[in-house]
């Protein structure tokens, strides 16, 4: 299983707490902004608004919060201007990472950034030196009891999943960016549930980490996914179970 989308799920308590502060309405309402704005406020026609529009809606955020983000970006009413950037780091180990933020000040974000980094074990990395290693995927997360394998595997494969693979307790199902929103709709119509759905970036390989190595990157990653400013976080570790369940319980 993804090292990074386990760790997302095993620390739902602490997304929890997050959504509770405002911080995943803010991040969530600059994201609408900014994919309304590049492509338009129908989510008939942009599948990327869509995803977010859903997203906002699992995370109970009012309609209303919705409707003027979206026109923020349209410009139909006057709001912040965010430019996204993707910052190519490092963090124990040597393991890569990626931080897409969207912020109304490079250069503030980018001290900030780079400050957390320093304070937390990890560093800049020069550019496109980690990027290579990352792949823009659409990724399911399912529950074994959910189906069984080769029921699955025809299921997504059909709808244009390109790969799955499976552990101990889950299924993983990846497919082209352009294939998320049919592999979704094929899995909601058999009534399959899903643990984790969304458009990510899937690394190449992965650096296995254990200790503090481990105890010091996971520290670092939340740290960075708190920043108002940063979107996503995106990382090639692999990490044994009992640390992050451990970490993920930890107030």
């Amino acid at each position: 299983m993804s090292g990074h989308s386990k760790w997302k799920t095993n620390k739902g308590k602490k997304m929890a707490a997050d959504a509770k502060k405002g911080a995943t309405y803010t991040k969530i309402i600059k994201e609408i902004t900014v994919i309304a704005r590049e492509g338009g406020g129908n989510p008939d026609t942009n599948p990327r608004l869509r995803a977010v529009m859903q997203k906002a809606k699992e995370a109970n955020m009012p309609n209303d919060n919705v409707k003027m983000a979206i026109k923020r970006g349209t410009g139909e009413l006057p709001g912040v201007v965010y430019e996204t950037c993707m910052y190519e780091a490092y963090g124990s180990g040597g393991v890569a990472l990626m931080v897409e933020v969207l912020t109304d000040n490079k250069n503030r974000t980018s001290a900030e950034i780079r400050n957390i980094l320093s304070k937390k074990g990890g560093s800049f990395a020069g550019a496109g030196s980690v990027s290579w290693m990352f792949t823009m995927k659409g990724y399911f997360l399912i529950e074994k009891s959910q189906a069984k394998e080769d029921e699955l595997m025809n299921i997504v494969l059909d709808a244009g999943a390109e790969d799955m693979k499976s552990d101990e307790k889950n299924y993983e199902v990846f497919c082209p960016p352009q294939n998320f929103e049919k592999v979704k709709l094929a899995l909601e119509s058999k009534g399959i549930k899903t643990q984790d759905a969304e458009v990510t970036m899937i690394p190449s390989s992965t650096i296995r980490l254990a200790g503090n190595d481990a105890r010091q990157l996971l520290s670092l990653i939340d740290t960075l996914e708190e920043h108002d400013d940063v979107e996503h976080v995106y990382a090639n570790f692999d990490i044994p179970d009992e640390i992050m369940e451990s970490m993920a319980t930890e107030e």
